[in-house]
């Protein structure tokens, strides 16, 4: 036997060779029809049984008998006939596999996609429709540069070594006091980044440290080591701002007035001065230059350092860090800035908010923007600072995030910050001369 799928062996399907398969239910079972029942189950080879009665196929065609050698039960040979439907049935079951001539080229045509709302064809919208139709798959500028090309722009931009690129100058010096009690929320380093992208960009700038820490002189490689003029010497000893503010090396249009130590004594001795909230104003009123912004760096706290900033600027800009705690003390220190108005200085307002340490994995970030933007409206500016490692890295060398890595994303951020504080300061001009 030859495991072809049928069996030829002549002691199951007979001496005409009729194949049997080898899924049968049981060996002399055959397509053509039942054959010889195995003695278990045939009634008629049973003992005491009657002859089997086997029912006329309902085919026209009748098959001839056929014995079958070997399948006779009492000297009596069983005729079996052929069952056209169960072969039929099994013929159906196999697939028949084409011949090369049967098989046509069967190249699929397209089938065009119509739009439903698109225009008549032959109409002046479809042909406007035409020419502005612009594939999904199509790159825009920004997927189709790699990302060194679109960081290395971005450097280009901020950095400007041209000096083509401007950003609008105010009529009238913008003063502002950059002012949070909180600390840690980023006020010195808002200060030096949006004045280095100002006075990158064409505008001469001023930031005066009044932190004791003196972070934002240490920012902008200023010296403010002990013995070196500082802004103690302007509010304690009447001494010009001119004398003591210094030029940053590499920006031209940038000035610090740097802070030493000194300063932390400053508020005691500050207690017995006539004027004392008023002390810093007058400094930076009688310096004899123009400068579009001085940008006023604070303590993290109220005192008098905080209320002389106040009393000489006409703008706060309030730096929220997106936790929770940074909008706890919010509160007290809007409650300053109006007494601070109602007594000394009328002209003062809040004018930015800007929203640092962005951290767009956490929903708190977002509960916070959310709760700012509702609560001070148009104030808050669309740029947001997102945590960057290069923002913090930048100080250690001496250098703001604009110049140690202009392609970074706090770069690009604080960039778009001084870009939109520049056109809001030429839309509504504000301040008074220097």
């Amino acid at each position: 036997m030859h495991d072809d799928g049928r069996y030829d062996d002549p002691r199951v399907t007979g001496p005409a060779g009729d194949p049997v398969s080898r899924e049968t239910d049981y060996p002399s079972w055959s397509p053509d029809g039942p054959t010889v029942r195995p003695p278990d189950r045939d009634p008629a080879l049973r003992p005491g049984g009657a002859e089997p009665v086997v029912p006329e196929p309902p085919a026209t065609r009748a098959a001839p008998d056929v014995p079958r050698a070997g399948n006779s039960a009492g000297g009596r040979v069983m005729s079996v006939r052929r069952n056209p439907s169960a072969s039929a049935r099994f013929e159906s079951a196999v697939p028949q596999q084409p011949t090369p001539d049967s098989v046509p080229d069967a190249t699929p045509e397209p089938v065009p996609v119509t739009d439903p709302f698109a225009p008549p064809a032959g109409s002046p919208g479809a042909a406007v429709a035409e020419a502005a139709y612009v594939s999904r798959e199509t790159p825009t500028r920004e997927e189709d540069d790699p990302p060194l090309a679109m960081e290395a722009m971005r450097a280009v931009q901020i950095l400007n070594p041209s000096g083509e690129v401007t950003m609008p100058r105010p009529e009238r010096t913008r003063v502002m006091c950059v002012a949070n009690q909180k600390g840690g929320v980023g006020k010195t380093t808002t200060t030096v980044n949006l004045a280095v992208a100002l006075a990158l960009h064409g505008n001469r700038v001023l930031v005066v440290d009044l932190d004791p820490q003196g972070n934002a002189s240490t920012g902008l490689n200023v010296p403010h080591h002990t013995g070196v003029p500082d802004v103690y010497d302007c509010l304690i000893n009447s001494v010009p701002l001119e004398e003591v503010a210094q030029g940053v090396e590499g920006i031209p249009n940038l000035w610090c007035v740097p802070a030493t130590i000194d300063l932390a004594g400053a508020e005691i001795e500050l207690v017995s001065v006539v004027a004392r909230e008023s002390r810093l104003a007058r400094a930076i009123a009688a310096y004899p230059g123009h400068f579009d912004y001085v940008f006023i760096d604070c303590p993290p706290s109220l005192g008098l350092l905080t209320v002389n900033a106040l009393v000489a600027a006409q703008e706060v800009l309030i730096p929220i860090q997106c936790e929770y705690y940074a909008l706890e003390g919010l509160n007290q220190l809007i409650n300053n800035i109006n007494l601070v108005r109602q007594h000394l200085n009328p002209k003062l307002d809040v004018s930015t908010i800007l929203l640092t340490m962005y951290d767009r994995r956490t929903r708190l970030a977002d509960a916070v923007e959310q709760d700012v933007r509702n609560h001070f409206g148009d104030k808050v500016l669309q740029a947001v600072i997102p945590r960057n490692v290069r923002v913090s890295e930048a100080p250690s060398y001496g250098q703001s995030v604009m110049t140690y890595d202009p392609g970074s994303r706090g770069a690009t951020s604080y960039f778009e910050a001084a870009q939109e504080i520049a056109e809001r300061g030429v839309k509504e001009p504000v301040g008074r001369n220097a």
